[in-house]
């Protein structure tokens, strides 16, 4: 078994290192990796002598962050099983469109998630797409987790593998936005978890570090983006129940963090908590910040206040989140920058007739390589979509390229909009708004407009405590943009819809101002 049974392997080697703290616990939960393994091999003879899972069979998981998603995942690995790791902010009658199209026979749920369980539990009822057995997480995050942790203890922790398992088996399935339809289920091979472990080690993870995770685990920002890696290396990873500032804060100082990861607005809202200023953060090597562009503000005080070191990095759900990096000693010198390919990825950027194009050309960011997953879950259609002719996945992201083959970000292609037959893109808006000492949050929209077809609208959150009026915000972006790309109208909000992952939701944005 070279695959599969990654927590037998490193018991093998690292019995006695700690492994995982569920900082969501009372109390912590705190795991070596000889504890660990012992605990997930139990769920793995459940699994498969209790639920008659086996090789492919999917189990669902519909929770908030917590070690019981881990388990289920390196479970299903010894097993040859497929994880199914389900948004918890979907409505039910979406979550019984995945299980429809998934069919999983387990369903693992928390107490938060007790409603939507049994509206899907009866949508399902007595058809094929019914669930055999349901695993309950009883009081999610408090001490008298019963149901799921009496399950465990009930159950042998014989070793357990599936000796048959290749490379390019699927592990799990993790589901895309979903911003028009049906989220989609990209299947992720065991070829690509080890691609992306390599891609992400190459970029200076050490065997020692300690790294927090604030991402859902639903993501693969939460699966891969390090705590794969960490596994692997035999390193300790803290996970929380969800993002909670003054609680990031104090667990980087009491456990002397050395990586941490979140998206931009992430980073915004720490500087808020009523802890940052006298958090001792001086532990941490680096911190990664990707789904989105880092403001170069936001850099710039992070690096004074206390002296961090940023990587920006890149990924999406179908490569894995280590496809590009930008080094922290060039966070200035190239700030704005998603930085260069990781070694095992090829890129190129394209027109609209898939022609190369060169530096300082705008044009969709298209991938080949090894770490790129398998296509979409019975859904061989939307893979046929994405995947050209000669192999390279269509990404659907707006960049270019300078002459030292360092990458920027400068859109969705479905955000960009077009006024008055310019492309307007909303990413350099945004970072112009980002040096307004105001601005908190921003996002930039494309609105119907009778005379340009499309203008702008800015949609701002001010930081506590200061002011700015639209007209103010406005005349501050013309001093910085082409008049063409200065947006029309600025909207003063007291919050910016956000997702899971804290990515700003501009689809919602467009339909709350278009309708």
């Amino acid at each position: 078994m070279y695959i599969g049974d990654y927590l037998g392997r490193r018991e093998i080697y690292s019995p006695d290192t700690l492994a995982i703290i569920d900082a969501g616990k009372s109390p912590e939960m705190r795991l070596t990796y000889k504890e660990w393994n012992h605990r997930v091999n139990r769920l793995a003879n459940w699994l498969k002598d209790e639920a008659g899972v086996g090789y492919r069979d999917r189990v669902a998981i519909l929770a908030r962050d917590g070690i019981e998603h881990l388990d289920l995942f390196y479970a299903c690995g010894k097993l040859g099983a497929i994880h199914t790791a389900l948004n918890w902010r979907l409505h039910w009658r979406e979550l019984t469109a995945l299980i429809q199209n998934t069919q999983p026979k387990v369903l693992i749920y928390s107490d938060d998630f007790v409603d939507a369980v049994a509206h899907v539990e009866e949508a399902t009822r007595g058809t094929e797409y019914a669930i055999a057995r349901y695993l309950h997480i009883e009081g999610d995050g408090i001490p008298d987790s019963l149901r799921y942790e009496t399950t465990l203890q009930a159950s042998p922790d014989t070793p357990v593998t599936y000796e048959g398992l290749e490379k390019e088996d699927i592990a799990c399935l993790l589901f895309t936005g979903g911003t028009t339809g049906l989220p989609k289920g990209a299947q992720i091979s065991h070829r690509q978890i080890a691609w992306n472990v390599l891609n992400t080690v190459i970029h200076d993870l050490h065997h020692d570090d300690i790294y927090l995770c604030v991402f859902p685990l639903f993501h693969a920002g939460g699966l891969f983006a390090y705590i794969s890696s960490q596994v692997i290396f035999g390193n300790t990873t803290i996970l929380t129940r969800e993002f909670n500032p003054e609680q990031v804060l104090r667990l980087i100082e009491r456990e002397k963090v050395t990586v941490f990861a979140a998206v931009p607005t992430m980073y915004q809202m720490l500087t808020q908590a009523p802890n940052f200023k006298e958090a001792d953060l001086s532990s941490l090597r680096f911190c990664t910040s990707g789904g989105a562009p880092l403001p170069v503000p936001l850099i710039e005080f992070y690096t004074k206040e206390k002296g961090i070191r940023f990587k920006q990095g890149f990924g999406m759900t179908e490569y894995g989140p280590g496809l590009f990096a930008l080094p922290a000693e060039d966070a200035i010198r190239k700030a704005g920058s998603i930085g260069r390919p990781n070694f095992f990825i090829d890129v190129r950027v394209v027109d609209d007739d898939n022609n190369p194009l060169g530096p300082h050309q705008p044009g969709e960011l298209v991938l080949k390589g090894p770490s790129g997953c398998s296509g979409y879950w019975n859904n061989p259609e939307a893979s046929a979509e994405v995947i050209d002719e000669e192999g390279w996945f269509h990404t659907g992201d707006i960049v270019e390229y300078d002459e030292e083959w360092y990458f920027y970000v400068r859109d969705r292609k479905k955000d960009m909009f077009i006024s008055g037959g310019e492309n307007v893109y909303p990413v350099e808006i945004e970072n112009v708004l980002y040096r307004h000492p105001a601005v908190h949050m921003c996002a930039v929209i494309g609105v119907p407009d009778e005379k340009w077809g499309e203008v702008g609208k800015a949609c701002v959150v001010l930081k506590p405590g200061m002011t700015a009026t639209p007209e103010e915000l406005l005349e501050h972006m013309r001093q910085h943009l082409a008049r063409y790309k200065v947006p029309k109208s600025v909207e003063i909000m007291d919050a910016l819809p956000l997702s899971s992952m804290g990515k700003i939701l501009k689809r919602e944005l467009r339909k709350q101002f278009t309708q």
